[in-house]
């Protein structure tokens, strides 16, 4: 593919970033990226940069990190090509960890119908702050009224809310978390003031993520009290070995959001084929859980109805079967399109 090529297909991922994800959730980002899927020069640098430093949320945050300013785009474009060196080396140094707390409540549902006790493993856990579900206070809000979802475990708690079609989707009950790890390329400390600091970068700006920073700084609390076991590894290399580690009388159940965009579609194939055989090769019950945006898994997307609107939204999956699409910060979860 020829660089006039990659420009295109960057000026399309940027259109589809502000139309369909930033539009009505972060205006700011959405005049971004929908302004840079237009500005030639821009586009020409950005194709310079490695594959994976050409994300939004990658690049948005490390030009935060470089001091550009939160104004419309046209104000602060000469200031992003101006610190382009320094956002470049930022984006080199740091990864998309949105590590987002708040995806709790859409796990819980799924995750409190399962026998327990669990034993979490994330699969791109970042930090970990998706690892404590049983530190959870949820609002959930149905079309029957409101249900207060308490945490099961002591110690810090972090307060969501998150609005659901039905009330069957409510959690049944409570989740008791007998054990909790994760795997990431690039594993934080989340009681490293700046590591937490990256964290809250990678939030996008806007008052639908205002509250987003609260209740991330919840979960490093809670993290911080017991830091879970976080393995610097590879979605298909390290994962039997760490799954191998939990506890063998709980229900292993291992999850990940936002994840399988990002390596090739022959990783993804591979990855799929492992967990899905890893109850079988380790002997033990497994559970497989996904939230990802559709189109992850080609293979499985014709289990979807045909009409499906999932933008701003995942697809979430019980052992590759789509069970609910999931609100992409945890906001929102609705199990009516597969009923």
């Amino acid at each position: 593919m020829g660089d006039a090529d990659d420009e295109r297909e960057l000026a399309a991922y940027y259109d589809d970033f502000g139309r369909y994800w930033a539009h009505g959730t972060s205006p700011l980002y959405e005049d971004w990226a929908c302004a840079i899927a237009e500005d030639a020069e821009v586009l020409r640098r950005l194709t310079a940069l490695p594959r994976r430093q050409q994300q939004a949320n990658l690049l948005f945050a490390a030009a935060r990190r470089a001091g550009v300013p939160l104004h419309p785009y046209a104000e602060v474009r000469e200031e992003l090509l101006d610190a382009w060196d320094r956002i470049s080396e930022i984006s080199a140094t740091h990864s998309t960890q949105t590590n987002e707390p708040g995806r709790a409540a859409t796990w819980l549902p799924p995750l409190s119908r399962l026998d327990g006790p669990v034993a979490l493993l994330e699969v791109g856990a970042a930090g970990g702050l998706c690892l404590f579900p049983d530190h959870c206070r949820v609002t959930y809000t149905t079309p029957a009224g409101e249900f207060l979802h308490e945490p099961a475990a002591a110690g810090p708690t972090i307060d969501l809310r998150c609005t659901v079609d039905d009330a069957a989707a409510v959690p049944t009950g409570p989740v008791d978390v007998a054990w909790r790890a994760g795997l990431d390329l690039a594993p934080i400390d989340v009681r490293d003031p700046e590591a937490l600091r990256w964290l809250e970068l990678l939030v996008w700006p806007g008052p639908d993520h205002d509250a987003r920073i609260a209740r991330l700084r919840q979960a490093a609390d809670a993290a911080a009290s017991a830091p879970p076991r976080i393995v610097s590894g590879d979605l298909v290399d390290d994962l039997e070995a760490l799954a191998a580690t939990a506890p063998a009388d709980a229900h292993l159940v291992v999850f990940h959001s936002a994840v399988l965009m990002y390596p090739d579609a022959a990783k993804r194939d591979t990855f799929v084929a492992l967990v899905g055989d890893l109850g079988r090769r380790l002997g033990r019950r497994v559970t497989w859980l996904s939230n990802e945006s559709r189109g992850t898994f080609p293979a499985l997307d014709d289990r979807l109805p045909a009409d499906l609107r999932a933008h701003h939204r995942f697809v979430q999956r019980r052992n590759g079967t789509p069970i609910a699409l999931a609100g992409q910060h945890g906001a929102t979860y609705e199990i009516t399109p597969f009923a």
